[in-house]
């Protein structure tokens, strides 16, 4: 008999890969997601579509985890050993990146959410980065996901940022080549800019400050690229984040579709 796929393991189990992962509401149940998502992240035999779930999981319970610090001990307590310390570079850079944050958003953003290049496509060209200017492609990998969950959102940001790696005009006219809202050009372009202050020759916290001269951003990067370090394949369910935005009701997941011209005030009906 044919050994079942990771797939079937996965409807024997009771998954619905099409489904939105909810976060567990106690500290045992979001240890298990975590488990069960990072250990499903770096098994080879995972599929695509159980990979982009992995991922999911992955991101919904480090943000449940994130607003939640009287928990790091109980979840931690009942993880591998080994998934410990990634537990916790994942949780400091959610709530890094939530510094700046301090009230709850009352109204949704005026963006367009689309679809990612594939995972492969992408590393390809972070890779092609890496090769011409010696910027690492995990940190590029990094800020492409801080800053945009790899592409998926369309959209100016507060400083006028546009853009999938979120250049100012002014820094797109003296390092941009090609078009500011390709993924590759925008890629090779933050690597030639990440060189440029240091980030070919080591200097990373350098360069990823003066991408974005505030310290919780230089440490949330520089947190999800060592990930990526250490294991490669950590890239992958990083691909399979989605976009979240924190409002005063709640998280809101912005899905791909999602489009609107300026920003609305966020109702329970916004709150899945």
């Amino acid at each position: 008999m044919q050994a079942p796929t990771p797939v079937d393991e996965a409807a024997r189990a009771g998954v619905d890969l099409d489904a939105v992962p909810r976060a567990a509401s106690d500290p045992a149940g979001l240890a298990e997601q975590i488990r069960t998502a990072e250990e499903g992240i770096r098994n080879p035999a995972t599929t695509a579509p159980e990979m982009a779930y992995h991922g999911h999981l992955q991101q919904v319970a480090y943000r449940a985890l994130a607003v939640r610090p009287d928990w790091d001990g109980p979840v931690a307590a009942a993880l591998p050993e080994e998934l410990r310390p990634v537990m916790a570079a994942n949780v400091m850079a959610g709530r890094e990146l939530r510094r700046p944050h301090r009230k709850p958003q009352t109204k949704l953003p005026a963006w367009r959410i689309v679809e990612p290049a594939p995972a492969e496509e992408l590393r390809a060209y972070y890779e092609e980065g890496e090769a011409r200017y010696g910027v690492p492609w995990e940190y590029l990998a990094a800020v492409n996901l801080t800053e945009t969950r790899m592409g998926r959102i369309r959209g100016l940001s507060s400083a006028g940022a546009q853009g999938p790696m979120q250049f100012i005009p002014s820094t797109w006219a003296s390092y941009g080549e090609g078009d500011i809202n390709d993924p590759h050009d925008a890629i090779i372009s933050a690597a030639r800019y990440l060189a440029a202050n240091g980030g070919g020759d080591g200097n990373l916290a350098n360069a990823l400050y003066r991408y974005n001269p505030v310290s919780w951003y230089v440490k949330a990067v520089t947190a999800y690229a060592e990930q990526m370090v250490a294991d490669e394949r950590a890239y992958l369910g990083y691909h399979g984040w989605q976009v979240y935005y924190a409002t005063e009701l709640g998280d809101v997941l912005l899905p791909v579709g999602y489009e609107s011209t300026e920003r609305r005030p966020v109702t329970p009906a916004d709150i899945g």
